[in-house]
């Protein structure tokens, strides 16, 4: 709490000091369209006429479409302002006065055979590494033919951006994506070894939510879709039962004029689909679907206020409900092993920003959030697994967790001469805890049917104990970043990150540095290129599942070829000692170093092509180890202890790809297109955190191609207008085919874990089958009636502020904003081929199934809805 109120105090007080000097002239100038939407990003520019007084000076406008010049000696200036997409504004003789001064300026759309010159030298745009190179920017019309079921949306941005890509939206992680007619911008942008990022350098997807307008604006839309309307999956025996019923209703405005605004919204979902059983039991091949309903409630408020004339408040607040059924079931897993899963969560969040002085600009963030998600079980009997044959019997889920977590950052920006710095830090502290059951009354596992009809189990495992557990993480970070102007053309950057972590022990440092250059004068050729260390954090529920089966809260007991169904009975059977999970002494924070080198190019006709290669090599990553696995003599080295999964930090990982970006858009026609392909290699040395290695003495051989190692991806998105009010919207995805882990089936090394490969068979080594999804968004909308604001017709543009300016025309209005109301018919298909895109592929060598894949991604469904706005 010390911490917190010191950052307020150190982030207020300039704001204030600013506020009481009246000495000198202040000039607050905003620049709103021909709607009165604000527009974020203008270049303003304030020019003094008599010499030997202030200096002229340049901002852009800031989040409510505000520029704010301090210090300014009384006298008269000239004012220039200009926008991508709007006639330049220009003012001669402008008189300020000592005191406050405030000036409202509405720039006319430029007229379509105009071209538009930005007054900023093209190459020192195109060097600025925070600038749209390399970066690909949907406006309101490409994310209107996005999908409008929130979850699939949600999927259709992380398709866009391909593995390991951050989501945020106004800075923030976490918590449910606003309404899309709330959305201004989606930008996909690679980190260029910013010093400021947590993350390696992955895509970003930025989510910037639209500022308060000037009149009340709201939209009610709602989706249907039904199994009448699908296909049937190809590995169900008949179509499966489905339903996805869809609404929601966001609303808009100020509640006091060009000072605070207010954006509210509900939606909500009533659905149920259906998933694939295939599996061979002993009586024969059995296939089958089973509904799975899944219902969501969500709500959000966002407060926007004007504190100061240079500071915004931005609060918001979420609460997302949602209930699924039958989870568990599906593919080898038969309907007793159904639970259900309730989950609640609540977010709250609290930003300023603005600048402070001409050189200074400020954002802190401040988000809580409280997470709470209960299980129960269809049956807590004992579960029967024959490896990818069939799983039966119960899931044995029950209890609930929960957390508190609080995050606290600031970012700060100087402008010193040629010099842009930016420091910051980052708190991120949470409680968890958990009571969370899995597997109390045990699971029998079997190499093959045969074993099965045999009554020849290979082991039983259960948790035994108490699973109530506390935990506490703290994680912060520290950092220095300067882009230097070298040159008009050249600016170089150079950082460095601080993290810590409870629970890992040590301080890391994280330097980082690059380049952006132009070399032409013309500004339409970029060239990029960086380095940086980059480390991860400890999952914090994983900390948590670690504790829980720590040998004191519970331990594993084991049972190697136990009897059935009663696993003490039988001559064989052997209980072996206790086992348990625990952390290594030396654990570290995974590192990853990572380099980039790329050239973007505009090409004629407004196409922006890119071409990246990256390489990223990971060390200290964490990894499961049976340290108590048996020696060659069979003897455990710890007799007294059953099998010890020991987390460590010692797997590494490599990563190598080329990535080429095409972007096109003619803003007059709303045509947008956007195309990326990646050619990738990926291995590492384990799939998952408490993964177990196939022989705990022989890690070399756990190298193996990632689970995402797909070789080829492409993805595509196009917009494009037809007659009659009509668009299309189309996405392409397609990905080679993924690994798969190849095993016997057996334990034959005694370390109770069936996962043994034959010999010469490392990991990973299978592949399925290559995946390809089109889909498509067809839409009709008219508008009626006139705004009492008035307003001119063509596009209508919103530029955000720190980047370049949107490259579609109609980015942030979409649709006629002279007309009052309106209305948008669409009929909406994922999967429009209906191509069988297998999935599941079994690498168990004693199943039936072995080589083959047991089911697939959903066949081609169809949703038809409505959104009336107004």
């Amino acid at each position: 709490m010390r911490i917190l109120l010191a950052v307020l105090v150190v982030a207020w007080l300039p704001a204030l000091a600013f506020a009481q000097g009246q000495s000198v002239a202040t000039l607050r100038i905003t620049v709103a369209d021909p709607s009165g939407a604000v527009i974020v990003g203008a270049h303003v520019t304030v020019k003094p006429l008599a010499s030997g007084v202030t200096a002229p000076a340049a901002m852009d406008t800031g989040a409510r479409g505000d520029a704010v010049f301090s210090l300014l000696d009384p006298g008269r200036y000239a004012i220039h302002i200009e926008s991508p997409g709007f006639a330049d504004y220009d003012a001669r003789d402008v008189r300020l006065r000592s005191g406050e001064n405030r000036r409202d300026v509405k720039l006319a759309i430029a007229k379509i055979a105009e071209t538009v010159q930005v007054g900023r030298d093209p190459r020192e745009r195109a060097s600025d590494p925070r600038s749209d190179a390399f970066a690909t920017v949907l406006g309101q019309d490409q994310i209107n033919e996005l999908p409008d079921d929130p979850d699939e949306f949600e999927q259709a941005l992380k398709d866009m951006a391909g593995p390991g890509a951050t989501l945020r939206v106004n800075g923030f992680r976490g918590g449910k994506l606003p309404p899309k007619d709330q959305i201004q911008q989606i930008r996909f942008r690679r980190n260029m070894f910013a010093a400021d990022t947590h993350e390696a350098g992955f895509i970003s997807i930025d989510i910037t939510t639209k500022p308060g307008l000037e009149s009340w604006r709201g939209s009610t839309n709602a989706g249907f879709r039904d199994s009448v309307l699908n296909a049937k999956n190809a590995f169900a025996p008949v179509k499966g039962d489905e339903r996805n019923e869809r609404y929601g209703v966001s609303l808009s405005g100020p509640l006091w004029a060009k000072h605070t605004s207010l954006a509210l919204s509900v939606d909500g979902t009533d659905a149920f689909d259906s998933k694939t059983i295939v599996a061979a039991l002993p009586a024969g091949y059995f296939a089958d679907s089973i509904r799975k309903p899944n219902d969501a409630l969500n709500a959000s408020a966002r407060l926007e206020h004007a504190l100061t004339k240079t500071q915004v408040l931005r609060a918001e607040a979420q609460r997302n409900h949602t209930f699924a059924d039958n989870l568990g079931v599906g593919d080898f897993d038969l309907v007793q092993r159904a639970y259900s899963q309730t989950r609640t969560e609540d977010v709250f969040r609290l930003s300023t920003s603005g600048s402070m002085r001409k050189s200074l600009f400020n954002e802190f963030r401040f988000q809580f959030r409280a997470d709470d998600t209960s299980f129960t079980s269809a049956s807590n009997a004992p579960a029967v697994l024959v490896l990818n044959a069939f799983n039966s019997g119960g899931a044995q889920m029950g209890g609930s967790r929960g957390m508190h977590q609080v995050d606290v950052a600031d970012d700060l920006d100087i402008a010193v001469g040629k010099h842009a710095f930016r420091t910051g830090f980052l708190v991120e502290a949470g409680t968890y805890r958990t009571d969370e059951l899995r597997n109390a009354t045990g699971t029998f596992t079997f190499a093959s049917l045969d074993a099965y009809s045999a009554g020849l189990p290979t082991t039983f495992t259960r948790n035994v104990g108490d699973p109530h557990v506390e935990a506490s993480q703290i994680q912060s970070a520290l950092y220095f970043q300067d882009d230097y102007r070298a040159r008009k053309d050249l600016t170089i950057s150079g950082g460095v990150r601080q993290e810590m972590q409870s629970h890992v022990g040590g301080v890391h440092i994280a330097p980082r540095g690059g380049i952006a250059w132009s070399p032409f004068k013309s500004g339409k050729t970029t060239v990029r290129a960086g380095g940086g260390i980059f480390f991860d954090w400890f999952d914090a529920q994983s900390y948590e599942q670690a504790l829980q089966l720590d040998g004191t809260h519970q331990h594993v007991e084991t049972i190697v070829q136990p009897g059935y169904p009663n696993p003490t009975l039988g001559g064989r059977a052997l209980a072996l000692p206790p086992g348990r999970v625990q952390l290594a002494l030396d654990l570290a924070q995974p590192m990853q170093r990572e380099a980039m080198a790329g050239v973007e190019q505009t090409l004629p006709g407004e196409i922006r092509l890119n071409t990246m290669y990256i390489r990223r090599r990971g060390s200290n990553h964490l990894r499961g180890v049976n340290i108590n696995a048996p020696l060659a003599n069979g003897v455990r080295p710890f007799p007294d202890s059953g099998p010890i999964t020991q987390v460590e930090s010692i797997a590494e990982s490599q990563f190598d790809g080329l990535s080429i970006n095409l972007n096109y858009a003619q803003p007059a026609r709303r045509l947008f297109i956007a195309a990326n392909y990646m050619l990738s290699r990926s291995t590492n040395d384990a799939d998952s955190l408490f993964s177990l290695p196939a022989n705990s003495y022989d890690l070399a051989a756990e190298r193996g191609p990632a689970l995402g190692d797909a070789r080829h991806r492409f993805m595509s998105l196009a917009n494009l207008p037809l007659p009659s009010r009509f668009r299309l919207a189309t996405s392409v995805r397609i990905q080679s085919a993924l690994p798969y882990n190849i095993t016997t089936g057996r334990d034959d090394n005694g370390d109770t874990i069936s996962n043994d490969r034959p010999a010469g068979v490392t990991r990973n080594t299978g592949r399925g089958s290559a995946q390809v999804d089109l889909g498509a968004r067809l839409s009709w909308s008219m508008g009626f009636g006139t705004r009492s604001s008035g307003g001119v017709g063509g596009p209508q543009v919103r530029i955000v502020r720190g980047g370049d300016a949107d490259p579609l025309g109609s980015a942030a209005m979409g649709g006629d904003m002279t007309k009052r109301y309106s209305i948008e018919l669409y009929a909406q298909s994922y999967n429009l081929l209906n191509r069988l895109n297998a999935l599941n592929f079994s690498g168990v060598m004693t199943s039936p199934f072995f080589g083959q894949a047991t089911s697939a991604a959903p066949p081609r469904r169809v949703e038809i809805g409505a959104r009336i706005s107004f």
